[in-house]
């Protein structure tokens, strides 16, 4: 089973820059061992079981809770049997139709 996940975590009572928070949440994420990719509006994440995806989603949460009293999380999942590997291969399948 291949699970992506879509997410983005953050403090909305952190100022206009959060990007130190992110990286709170990325270093959790690399941690973690899933093979991810960050992007400007969220990360994207694949696990073997959505049980790991949500794990990943509270860890993420856990780790801005101390010391943030507002955080906004969203989340979205595609779920999918068969094998791992469709972070790459999802995006390499549309290169391929654009001729890249």
């Amino acid at each position: 089973m291949s699970v992506l996940m879509e997410f983005a975590v953050f403090p909305t009572d952190k100022g206009e820059s959060v990007s130190a928070y992110v990286a709170r949440v990325i270093h959790i994420i690399k941690q973690s061992g899933h093979p991810y990719q960050l992007t400007a509006m969220g990360t994207i994440v694949e696990t073997e079981t959505m049980a790991e995806a949500t794990e990943l989603l509270n860890r993420a949460y856990a780790v801005l809770a101390d010391d943030c009293h507002r955080v906004y999380a969203t989340a979205k999942f595609d779920v999918r049997s068969g094998p791992m590997g469709r972070l790459q291969t999802k995006v390499r399948a549309v290169e391929e139709k654009l001729g890249w």
